[in-house]
């Protein structure tokens, strides 16, 4: 896994992941539901989607839209495990450990802090 600040550089250098940015309507839904809540969400979509050695679809499973956090999960290429392995240096063909998942939590949830706090909701 790499260093957060180390990998921020790195996706702030990519012109794919850094056009990813919450609608109005997912900053309002993040306001709304709150950063632990929307975590905890987070916390279900891996265990379902990116958690085991070989997920379902994989590369394919994580909607662009719809969540908070899918959109976090594609600008920090936490989407897929294939993006896990290139940007996170974590292995494919292993299930994710509980250190994994935390990290990757900790990457999302520092991108959803960042981005909601740079453009608060309409109305604010």
């Amino acid at each position: 896994m790499r260093d957060i600040n180390d990998l921020f550089a790195s996706l702030a250098q990519s012109a794919f992941r850094q056009r990813f940015t919450l609608s109005q309507q997912d900053r309002e839904y993040y306001h709304r539901k709150g950063h632990a809540l929307i975590l905890e969400h987070g916390r279900d979509f891996l265990s379902q989607r990116l958690q085991p050695a070989r997920p379902l679809r994989d590369g394919k499973q994580t909607p662009m839209r719809g969540h908070p956090f899918f959109v976090a999960q594609h600008a920090t290429a936490t989407c897929c495990r294939r993006c896990l392995a290139k940007w996170h240096r974590i292995p494919l063909g292993k299930q994710l450990c509980e250190e994994q998942v935390s990290y990757i939590l900790e990457v999302t949830g520092a991108w959803l802090e960042n981005d909601t706090h740079t453009r608060p909701p309409e109305g604010s």
